[in-house]
């Protein structure tokens, strides 16, 4: 059973209700620990297991195909993590469920055996399953169906991932390679740790969200509980799966950023920079220092525009999200005519490509989540999350399998293939986008400013 908040009133700290940093300062530290942890493990996997900072040695291939299984399998963990949360624990015990199993899976990965590099990366798949999905419907929990807040909020949300991310790449990116790979895990340990003592220590903002609905007294939650979904709500869930294709599309290209594009960065790009060598690692901090940079102006931008009466319909701002995205991967091309030219490519490249994707992100990611809280129905709030996660889970392997067809094909036909393929798919879904959008029953037709006090919902029910 999933979530919905009755308070009569939040408290608010710079035009959002205080639960929302609570949840921002959880996911911050939640997502430092996995994005550090990212960040070093296909290096860990292909490293020579001689010298100094000894790895596996393993060869690319393997190792981009473990990373798209365990990438795959962490979030498509989020199914059975939503179910638990709708009908066992409730969003908020789902959480701290969750942020327990990956203190220990991240801190299991510091010893120096393989028995506890498996463990590990079973029990993160498994916490992150657990928090992953439930943390984000949460977030939609504090705000009011119709208030134009909600992607903001998402936006606000999605920087603390980023702050996360930034300073895991930088931190446990540069513990990994220069003191090993074993310290670089501990230390994502370490921060996951300090994200589960300040959610607890947060539980008072969080009084009337994630709650177990199987014991709620309210009659109408409990009616919604029970009966059959209706006609309005199955329109809305169509809708929502045919958005998940765009998911896996974006995703399948994005993720090549901690496999493919991070091992090009460590073998073909000049990272000398005024006679220092950048650590390979470090250009993944440029998606997340991006997203702190832009977060709030892109999503400004947008609300905005819906002010305005101008087209800022959520699957809008998904499809051009993917077409930019997929159009920084031309950069990629260049950069791999480059080096097949010089025997070396710039940094410049890697930097333009990923501006264009953290602005395809910003469009696509933090919207995507709002969308599922604005049409998922009541009683399937959590799982229909946890169908995104597991959405971005196919991307992530397909992101693997993409990488592994490199090692025959060659960066420079997958780079192309996969900038030209994004740009024509969301220029395909853009031709259907009206006929798309009739199914959400006019969910988003209402948005603007809400300065009721009234309670917050999770998804508007319409009988």
């Amino acid at each position: 059973m999933s979530t919905i908040t009755k308070q009569a009133h939040q408290r608010e700290l710079f035009g959002h209700p205080v639960g929302l940093y609570v949840l921002f300062f959880t996911e911050m530290w939640e997502r430092f620990s996995y994005y550090g942890m990212r960040a070093i493990l296909v290096l860990y996997l292909v490293a020579e297991t001689t010298g100094e900072n000894i790895g596996l040695g393993w060869d690319n291939a393997k190792a981009l195909s473990l990373y798209g299984t365990y990438t795959m399998l962490v979030y498509v963990a989020s199914i059975p993590g939503g179910w638990l949360a709708d009908n066992v624990f409730g969003q908020k015990k789902s959480v701290l469920y969750g942020g327990i199993l990956l203190v220990a899976g991240h801190s299991i990965l510091a010893v120096e055996q393989m028995w506890a590099f498996y463990t590990g990366l079973g029990l993160i798949v498994a916490g992150v399953g657990m928090l992953k999905p439930n943390i984000s419907t949460m977030v939609g929990g504090l705000y009011k169906q119709g208030d134009i807040r909600r992607d903001k909020g998402f936006t606000i949300f999605y920087i603390g991932i980023n702050v996360g991310a930034f300073l895991a790449s930088l931190i446990v990116g540069y513990v990994g390679e220069v003191h090993g790979w074993h310290y670089g895990f501990g230390l994502a340990g370490i921060g996951m740790a300090l994200g589960l003592i300040q959610y607890v220590a947060g539980q008072k903002h969080l009084k009337y969200v994630g709650n177990f609905t199987g014991t709620s007294e309210n009659e109408e939650e409990k009616a919604a509980m029970k009966r059959p979904l209706t006609k309005i709500e199955k329109d809305r869930v169509v809708v929502l799966f045919i958005s998940f294709l765009l998911v896996i599309v974006f995703w399948g290209a994005f993720e090549q950023a901690g496999g493919l594009m991070n091992i090009y960065a460590s073998e073909k790009t000049n990272r000398m920079l005024m006679g220092w060598e950048v650590p390979a690692s470090w250009f993944q901090s440029l998606n997340a220092m991006f997203i702190i940079i832009f977060g709030t102006i892109v999503a400004g931008y947008w609300a905005r525009r819906k002010l305005k009466g101008k087209t800022a319909t959520s699957l809008f701002k998904m499809i051009i999200g993917l077409i930019i995205m997929g159009a920084g991967f031309f950069f990629m091309t260049a950069a791999s005519a480059e080096y097949n030219s010089d025997g070396s490519s710039a940094m410049y490249w890697l930097v333009l490509a990923y501006l264009f994707h953290t602005i395809g992100e910003l469009c696509i990611s933090p919207v995507a989540l709002s969308y599922i809280t604005k049409l998922a129905p009541l009683k399937y709030a959590s799982l229909m999350m946890g169908v995104y996660f597991a959405m971005t889970g196919f991307g992530n392997k397909l992101a693997g399998m993409l990488g592994e067809a490199s090692e025959s094909l060659g960066e420079y036909t997958i780079f192309t293939g996969i900038a030209i393929f994004c740009v024509a798919f969301g220029l395909l879904v853009m031709v259907f986008r009206k006929k798309l959008e009739t199914l959400t029953h006019g969910v988003e037709d209402k948005e603007g400013t809400i300065n009721e006090t009234e309670g917050y919902e999770v998804a508007d029910n319409e009988y």
